[in-house]
């Protein structure tokens, strides 16, 4: 069976180097092939992509990228998303998003530690959703989070 390949799309605005992140655990993980495009910023993360899985035949990608704390930021983020959202459309293969905005926490190595575990967890979820779209079903419903801690499913009595 031919290896899948992963396809890893990040910019050189974020400030931390997401991408080899995903490297490290990928390949711990699996003998997936990885493919790695790096563009400036947000808005280039669609077409990159993209091109990732038109061109170079990746199986699904990962677009890794982060939003400062300005406004404009914050919207550059939404288009580059509706962007992605299109591109899966178009491709019909996943694009996880894989976003850390430097305002969901207050210090830098707390920035660091999200995109950290958000990059790593969506790593392991872009190597289950290569397995099968039943591969996840498992964890439905219980409130998984990337990038902090899950949140657990309700308690109901």
């Amino acid at each position: 069976m031919k290896a899948k390949k992963i396809g890893l799309a990040d910019t050189t605005f974020a400030k931390v180097d997401m991408a080899t992140i995903a490297i490290e655990i990928i390949r711990k993980k699996s003998n997936a092939k990885i493919i790695r495009y790096t563009v400036p910023g947000f808005k280039d993360l669609p077409v990159a992509s993209k091109k990732l899985i038109e061109e170079d035949n990746c199986d699904i990608v990962m677009a890794l990228g982060m939003a400062g704390k300005a406004p404009i930021d914050k919207e550059c983020a939404h288009e580059a998303s509706l962007g992605l959202q299109t591109a899966q459309l178009m491709t019909n293969k996943h694009i996880l998003e894989v976003f850390v905005y430097m305002d969901e926490a207050k210090t830098d190595k707390e920035v660091y530690q999200i995109a950290s575990n958000r990059t790593l967890k969506h790593a392991l979820n872009a190597l289950a959703l290569l397995k099968g779209k039943t591969e996840l079903s498992k964890y439905a419903g219980m409130g998984k989070r990337q990038g902090k801690e899950d949140e657990g499913p309700y308690k109901v009595r």
